[in-house]
């Protein structure tokens, strides 16, 4: 039986915006769209904007508990913090950090994640709430055979969470953590290739000359390369369109031109890029130059949060002050990265991203009526400047409603998030919550 939706606005992202418009959907799936007069009213939603789920490219569900940690610190110093304090956290702790992750993702309207998923607990909340997601489980280290024994043994505990919504991927850390041999190796698993790339110029000057402040790490930093980490995976054929490389602040025209030739997708997470200090990624030069972009919000340990409009705001002002202009970054054209485009970053975009007929119902509604946006100018550009985790009003994930405003046990969620932060910070056992 078909589901009939209705509001304001209806924000295809594939075709013009529709006033007083309608989506009907059944089995999952996208049937019909339209004005509400053509399909009728359904369930009606005065004031709110009817759009695509949101498509989170970037994630760390498992650090939700994370914010302000290190806030100030330069970029290794605050990486060393962070892998301290991790150790402190039992398998039970880090599921109680992703589920609340994954929460409030869906609480800001986002439907699909990418996640880099450290100790395999995230796939277990993504499963528990219905959020969907391709996650990444960390391997790091110098020898392909050892990075490879650490998946399996991950992707065990993940095993049972894993589904058709809960993909598995595989995410190598970083080229400063990781071997171009490694990032060759898991190439050949087949799977979606999870990365930071490019992240800051503490991470030039450590690969190429072995200097700087990710010296902090210590025993977790591998030797430098002599070159820089994208011009090294290129040099060893270890990456490519399976892979998806967040941040990309860091780099030169020659660089921007091989993720162009390599069909590396890149994840742009400018809040957590301004937070840590490492600047603002070339989106326009990277959009001209043909790279697959989507937008991420990266994790609480750096964004603060996983608020998806706080991010498109960021991405739109940071555009428009890299390049000096108020023309270089139109607020639709974000949302449009924020969906369709994370969707093909993914290689997803023939099922997300977009409401068309055929594609899944995968949807967000986002209410405006308490702001000042009213009446409507331009609805797209509305959502963008004014919508926020408190106007999403319904979520839906495959035609069933995952998030509805007011439902989630926020007090339980949030307590058990806040007993595992506060082991991180008094400390504790040491050894590495590997599993359950």
């Amino acid at each position: 039986m078909e589901t009939i939706y209705s509001a304001d606005w209806l924000l295809p992202i594939e075709g013009a915006p529709i006033q007083n418009g309608a989506i009907a959907f059944e089995n999952g799936r996208i049937t019909r769209l339209g004005t509400s007069a053509e399909l009728g009213a359904g369930r009606r939603f005065p004031g709110a904007a009817i759009m695509p789920g949101l498509v989170n490219a970037h994630v760390h569900l498992e650090y939700s508990g994370y914010t302000g940690f290190g806030d100030g610190l330069d970029f290794g110093g605050w990486i060393a913090l962070h892998l301290q304090r991790k150790l402190n956290l039992t398998f039970e702790d880090v599921v109680a950090l992703a589920r609340l992750g994954a929460a409030e993702c869906l609480a800001s309207g986002i439907t699909t994640v990418v996640d880099a998923s450290y100790n395999a607990a995230s796939p277990r909340a993504c499963s528990e709430l219905g959020l969907k997601a391709i996650v990444g489980l960390e391997v790091f280290g110098a020898d392909p055979e050892a990075a490879l024994a650490h998946f399996e043994a991950l992707k065990e505990i993940a095993a049972p969470a894993l589904s058709e919504q809960v993909r598995l991927g595989i995410s190598p850390h970083a080229p400063y953590t990781v071997s171009p041999e490694v990032y060759a190796a898991v190439r050949e698993l087949g799977v979606p290739v999870v990365t930071h790339l490019a992240e800051s110029a503490a991470e030039r000057a450590w690969l190429t000359r072995g200097e700087g402040p990710l010296g902090a790490m210590g025993d977790e930093l591998l030797p430098p390369l002599g070159e820089t980490g994208i011009r090294a995976l290129a040099r060893a054929h270890a990456a490519g369109k399976e892979m998806i490389a967040a941040h990309c602040v860091d780099l030169d025209p020659e660089e921007i031109e091989l993720l162009a030739s390599l069909d590396v997708a890149v994840a742009h997470c400018p809040r957590s890029n301004g937070f840590l200090g490492c600047g603002i990624a070339p989106l326009a030069d990277l959009l001209r130059a043909g790279v697959r972009v989507g937008i991420g919000t990266d994790s609480p340990a750096s964004a603060p949060s996983f608020d998806m409009f706080e991010e498109l705001r960021s991405v739109v002002a940071f555009s428009r002050a890299r390049e000096h202009s108020s023309q270089a970054l139109a607020a639709a054209r974000a949302l449009e990265l924020a969906t369709l485009g994370s969707a093909g970053a993914l290689g997803i975009a023939d099922q997300i991203g977009s409401l068309l007929p055929g594609k899944r119902a995968d949807i967000a509604i986002v209410a405006l009526d308490e702001t000042s946006l009213l009446p409507w100018e331009d609805a797209q550009a509305a959502v963008v400047l004014g919508g926020s985790p408190e106007r999403v009003v319904l979520t839906v994930v495959d035609g069933e409603t995952k998030y509805e405003k007011g439902e989630f046990e926020w007090d339980v969620l949030r307590s058990a998030s806040a007993t595992a932060r506060g082991r991180m910070l008094a400390g504790g056992s040491k050894a590495r919550a590997a599993g359950p």
